[in-house]
């Protein structure tokens, strides 16, 4: 894919997700109910993990700066670019043919299983607590709900997107023909 097609790419799933994480979700003080991961996983699927925590750290960047929710905290954003370099290891494909249905599959439950430890119910419960002062184990315990609501619907819908999207992808974006 020629490097103007990659950055009209990104900046198209920048603005996706700016627009899923600060107009099209649900925010609680404590969680937030959105679509925001699917221009992050796909950007991963499509353009690998140095275009995905680029995108994903711009659009949080941008999202706080021009639609703040609550005052602005940098371990959010260090969330965010966590998340999307676990995605941009596991889920990107350089070629058409990188790996098989199967374990794209895998790698998509793999994936999602790590970012809900590692980064939403880890890393943005110790921020919540640092910025709340609210118990570190009550915040866990609501926020382990909502994730494990929350990995199923991940996984499907990524799953879904990419098989649906991934003729037209690999026509107008891999080839060549610009």
């Amino acid at each position: 894919m020629s490097k103007n097609k990659k950055i009209i790419l990104a900046a198209l799933l920048l603005a996706m997700q700016i627009i899923l994480s600060r107009f099209l979700s649900i925010k609680t003080p404590i969680v937030t109910i959105g679509f925001s991961f699917v221009p992050t996983m796909l950007c991963a699927i499509w353009l690998g993990t140095k275009w995905t925590i680029l995108v994903s750290v711009l659009a949080d960047l941008i999202g706080a700066t021009l639609f703040p929710f609550g005052s602005f905290f940098i371990g959010y954003t260090v969330t965010t670019a966590v998340a999307a370099a676990i995605y941009g290891v596991l889920l990107y494909q350089k070629e058409e043919k990188t790996y098989t249905n199967k374990q794209f599959i895998i790698r998509v439950i793999i994936s999602s299983i790590l970012v809900t430890i590692i980064c939403n119910v880890g890393l943005n419960t110790l921020w919540l607590n640092i910025t709340t002062g609210k118990a570190f184990m009550v915040l866990v315990a609501s926020r382990i709900v909502k994730e494990l609501i929350m990995i199923p619907i991940k996984i499907v819908v990524i799953i879904f997107l990419e098989k649906c999207l991934r003729k037209p992808f690999n026509k107008y974006l891999r080839g060549e023909n610009d």
